[in-house]
């Protein structure tokens, strides 16, 4: 049986952040205060590659903070890469946790497919 779910992402948990900058190849999230263009932020720092500003991770809200200047100081396709890996971990990591197996697909159209054993089934 096969179960499609839709995620609106909180970032909420920070091993999930480091491994999604692992998986992204970004260099390891510090904790910290970040400038932006108008204002500091006070969180989980995520250096995305070619932004000038980092994305800063308020882990208690979940939120984020940045200022890619509508594209023009970063590419959006790179947060949304680093959300999407995110998702992958954290849902990851949440299965295990439960003794369940997980199986990744990468899909043509960049979307990662998830396949979660539950006593040898796909769930």
């Amino acid at each position: 049986m096969s179960h499609i779910v839709e995620i609106r992402t909180e970032v909420r948990d920070e091993a999930a952040v480091q491994l999604a900058c692992r998986r992204r190849n970004l260099p390891a999230p510090v904790h910290g205060e970040f400038k932006l263009f108008a204002k500091q932020a006070t969180g989980l720092g995520v250096h995305l590659n070619e932004w000038r500003y980092p994305v800063v991770i308020d882990l208690p809200t979940g939120q984020l903070s940045y200022d890619n200047y509508q594209g023009k100081w970063g590419n959006p396709n790179e947060l949304n890469g680093f959300l999407q890996a995110y998702a992958v971990e954290k849902a990851s990591l949440e299965a295990r946790k439960m003794g369940h197996t997980v199986v990744e697909k990468p899909l043509d159209d960049g979307s990662i497919r998830l396949s979660v054993m539950v006593g040898g089934a796909a769930q």
